[in-house]
């Protein structure tokens, strides 16, 4: 700060903030509403702001204001500092436990593994106002306006700072009256009378029905001319099978609590592929603030307790 500005104190700070309105939006009208004044009240409080700096900030014409190049230089540091000084105060509030939080990840993963674990989250911080988005696109913090983001993929993604979270298996899943229907347990070669429920995006923009053959592959197993369905999102292809409309590939950590209540169950509990792909939590490497700390803490503690366990009742 210079020793002119140093002298700018009570009342002229708040002719300072005039004036970053006014030259913001380029007209007193329009501060004036901003700032719940007349628009003499601002063009007076420019003026005086003016007459102690020394420096003409605006030309004046009908119906418009313009900066001078001395305004301009004033306004580009007045932004300057007064975005720095939001910065420091955003900081300073996220110290805490508490304030906002958002979290990017997977429609999936946010459906079937963390909204029906959240409110262990929430009753042991309270204070967190948790906003979750979701969706398919590359993890870009800054444009989804993210403090974490949660992925699935074969690598960690770029750009951040990353953590793995933990692994995943693929395994084909259906209801009991499919299964029954289609004579499914521990006979998987009975696939090629099913109906096959692909997601198109499993790992990728379009993986089309990759993952069923990356399966059928590994196992040996030929699913060529079997009948299939394709949806955008893997959520939809569970929800079809556990109606009776096929057998889905499912992400076994994503379903455990369907598997464990018997809506949907493992025709073939011997046939799980390890995924190549993780789960990793992505975070802005200067801002690991203590509410993003306890986050991540929490989904390592919640995914390490094994919340995929399957009662035998239910693995047929």
């Amino acid at each position: 700060m210079t020793d002119d500005l140093r002298e700018i104190t009570g009342g002229k700070l708040a002719r300072l903030y005039t004036f970053e309105v006014a030259a913001r939006r380029a007209s007193f009208a329009e501060a004036a509403s901003e700032l719940a004044l007349t628009p003499s009240a601002v063009s007076h409080r420019i003026s005086q702001l003016e007459n102690e700096l020394g420096i003409k900030l605006f030309t004046r014409g009908h119906r418009r204001i313009e900066l001078t190049r001395e305004g301009e230089r004033m306004y580009a540091a007045m932004s300057s500092s007064l975005e720095f000084l939001n910065r420091e105060v955003q900081s300073i509030k996220n110290q805490e436990y508490a304030g906002r939080l958002a979290v990017y990840c997977r429609p999936s993963f946010a459906q079937s593994w963390l909204t029906p674990k959240i409110a262990d989250f929430l009753d042991k911080y309270p204070l967190i106002e948790l906003v979750i988005y979701t969706g398919n696109e590359a993890i870009d913090l800054q444009k989804m306006g993210a403090d974490l983001a949660i992925s699935f993929d074969a690598a960690k993604p770029e750009r951040f700072h990353q953590e793995y979270l933990m692994d995943e298996s693929i395994v084909p899943v259906c209801s009991p009256h499919y299964a029954e229907r289609y004579s499914l347990y521990r006979q998987p070669e009975n696939l090629a009378n099913c109906r096959l429920l692909h997601d198109r995006q499993a790992w990728s923009t379009y993986s089309g029905d990759d993952e069923w053959k990356l399966w059928a592959t590994h196992f040996g197993l030929d699913i060529g001319s079997t009948l299939a369905t394709e949806f955008d999102q893997a959520q939809l292809a569970v929800t079809a099978a556990t109606h009776h409309a096929g057998v889905a590939m499912g992400r076994k950590k994503l379903l455990s609590q369907k598997l464990a209540s018997g809506e949907l169950i493992l025709p073939f509990p011997q046939h799980e592929l390890r995924c190549e792909q993780h789960y990793y939590i992505s975070t802005h490497a200067d801002k690991r603030w203590p509410k993003i700390e306890a986050f991540i803490a929490w989904l390592k503690e919640t995914a390490a307790a094994g919340g995929d366990k399957i009662s035998a009742a239910h693995r047929q």
